[in-house]
């Protein structure tokens, strides 16, 4: 590099020396790697001067032909190392499309001038460089910081994986049929629209929109949300007046993208739900490799422009995680997440987990795929895809991986205490696990979901009734579905009538609400109206459990049989557990507790629920339940 090795620049508490090559803070030496280091360098070389993509890659790597990942790769690297997030603007900002400023004031001295003693020197070392796809990028040692919000995005709380999102409250509707409370200061992320010619990146469009959700989540002040209620619009190109009334929002956050090969165009769009006046739009015309900084740049344009309408001048962003990996990795780890989500069969999981071991095959330290690929085992074992001894092994092995990785992470902890609760049934090891995720993101919907759930396996139902009820804040449609299976348990039958109509009420579709519904009906003795429910359940496993048990309070055996064999037929691999449920009400305990013990083999999810099912009064006074309970270590 052309630098005077004679000078050293200053800069808010750094010092950087040219000649000896090193980055230092209070004295102690910051680790660089080489080309981390020439740019840097050259930046603050240059201070204030807007510095093209093409000029530094002709300066870092003056004789090498490279891709432009390498230099977004250093760039991220030099942030982690300054301690500065892309849309802090106190060092380096990028200029969209064009290149990097370096902002943050430089002063020079003598070297000569220089106190105490030289720090180390930062030796040369090996780089690999992007080379017909092979690139990988020079991570330094501290982990990168992540939200992987869930999945989520996990097992048969998948549902509720929804990215994490800011704990203030924004619904206080509390009539089912009255639409939500209207904050001015709150907003929903529709899902983005692919308009891609070949209509091949949902996955992408997806990812950017939950990962606006969590960004946007982390504003003080900005309720948002969550991931679950805001998706049941896509594809529906439903008017904004009407999502905004629906949401019980101010704003819409909507937009599109469109990709052809390494360039994508991302258009967005925020506008006022109430009189549909746009209050900002912009469009990004980028390289796939700056996804990040388009991220990071459409979540500063709409929190700017919903601070100047709405919040105070004072609130601001939270510390938005650092995500440094490769576009390939990213790119994978999206497609991963995409499958997951939909995991509709067999076939979108099997898809879910190659994706993933692309992604940790071109980056084995990128936490956050390390905890999907948690999320995907523990669900593939749980439906008896995977052996459920090597695959809830391999699961653990991935979340203790995403740990080490980077520990503070809270969805590495919500996928470890997943494997506790569904294979181990390591209750004290979940509840801390889970406690550990709480306390690195207090106000993530799912860390609270998983521990009210938690305290249903341990029979504590009115704690996890109190916990769910904050969760039907953050999200109304999927906590009042587990909400009002809750209450059902508790015998406060209208209560949980009232959660799940409240549930309907934002989708009508919500896939196990009628089901709780007629078995609210059968617990009052009110067969004939249990039929009629169940027949708008679209769950099929939880629409032919109820079945058999309406049809055979209603005296109708034949019809009650026919529902159980469709069961066993088509689920009795993935719900064991169901079908003991039935046998059990229909008095056949023999039956029951074959199935039980074939849920326990398996390790069901389902039989967490042993010791709080309405379903299996029958069975309670048996020595074998209280058996399997000791054997769970419920007992």
């Amino acid at each position: 590099m052309p630098l005077r090795t004679q000078e050293i620049f200053e800069f808010e508490g750094f010092a950087l020396d040219p000649g000896e090559r090193t980055l230092t803070r209070a004295g102690v030496s910051l680790p660089l790697t080489p080309k981390a280091f020439d740019t840097l360098a050259y930046l603050v070389r240059n201070p204030g001067k807007m510095l093209s993509k093409d000029e530094l890659l002709k300066e870092i790597w003056p004789d090498t032909f490279v891709e432009e990942v390498n230099l977004a790769v250093n760039i991220s690297t030099l942030r982690k190392v300054l301690g500065e997030e892309p849309q802090d603007r106190r060092f380096i900002v990028t200029v969209a499309g064009k290149g990097y400023r370096f902002v943050a004031s430089v002063s020079r001295r003598s070297s000569s001038e220089s106190n105490g003693p030289n720090p180390a020197r930062v030796e040369p070392t090996s780089e690999r460089v992007a080379d017909g796809g092979s690139f990988r990028p020079q991570v330094e040692s501290t982990p990168a910081l992540g939200r992987w919000r869930a999945g989520i995005f996990l097992a048969v709380l998948a549902v509720l994986m929804i990215a994490a999102i800011g704990s203030i409250l924004f619904l206080k509707s509390q009539r089912v049929n009255r639409q939500p409370l209207v904050e001015t200061n709150s907003v929903a992320v529709l899902p983005f629209t692919d308009l891609s010619q070949s209509k091949d990146q949902e996955y992408f469009s997806d990812g950017l929109s939950e990962e606006l959700i969590n960004e946007l989540g982390k504003v003080p002040g900005l309720k948002v949300v969550p991931r679950s209620s805001a998706f049941q619009f896509k594809g529906r190109n439903e008017d904004v007046r009407s999502v905004g009334k629906r949401l019980g929002v101010a704003n819409v956050l909507e937009g599109s993208v469109h990709r052809e090969g390494n360039r994508i165009r991302i258009s967005a769009e925020l506008t006022k739900a109430g009189d549909g006046f746009q209050l900002w739009s912009e469009t990004y015309d980028r390289k796939i490799d700056d996804i990040f900084a388009v991220q990071d740049e459409i979540s500063r344009a709409v929190t700017s422009a919903l601070r100047m309408k709405l919040l105070a001048p004072a609130g601001g962003t939270g510390a938005s995680p650092s995500r440094i990996t490769n576009p390939e990795a990213y790119e994978a780890y999206l497609q991963s997440q995409y499958f997951f989500r939909r995991g509709e069969d067999r076939p979108d999981l099997e898809k879910a987990i190659t994706y993933n071991d692309q992604a940790i095959k071109l980056d084995g330290n990128y936490a956050p795929a390390w905890a999907l690929r948690s999320s995907i085992l523990t669900t593939m074992s749980s439906l008896g895809l995977r052996d459920h001894r090597v695959g809830y092994t391999e699961a653990r092995q991935a979340a203790e991986r995403a740990i080490a990785l980077d520990p503070q992470l809270a969805a590495d902890y919500v996928s470890l205490a997943w494997v506790q609760l569904s294979y181990e049934w390591d209750w004290a090891g979940a509840d801390a696990s889970l406690k550990k995720a709480a306390e690195l993101d207090p106000g993530d919907l799912t860390v609270l979901s998983y521990r009210s759930y938690l305290y249903e396996c341990l029979g504590k139902i009115d704690e996890a009734i109190a916990m769910t009820q904050q969760a039907t804040a953050l999200d109304p449609e999927r906590a009042n579905l587990y909400l009002g299976d809750l209450l059902y348990i508790a015998g406060r039958y209208d209560e949980a009538t009232a959660a799940l109509e409240k549930g309907l009420s934002i989708n009508p579709k919500l896939e196990g609400a009628h089901s709780n519904l007629s078995q609210i009906l059968i617990a009052k003795h009110q067969p004939e109206l249990a039929l009629e429910e169940i027949a708008k359940e679209p769950g099929e496993w939880e629409r032919l459990t109820v079945q058999a048990i309406t049809y055979y309070d209603l005296g109708r055996r034949k019809e009650s049989d026919a529902a159980l064999a469709k069961l066993v037929a088509t689920h009795g691999t993935d719900s064991p557990y169901q079908v003991a449920q039935v046998h059990a009400h229909r008095g056949e305990t023999s039956q029951a507790f074959e199935w039980l013990e074939r849920a326990y083999r398996e390790h069901d999810p389902g039989l967490n629920q042993i010791k709080s099912d309405p379903l299996l009064t029958p069975l309670r006074s048996e020595e074998r339940y209280k058996s399997l309970l000791k054997r769970m270590r419920l007992g």
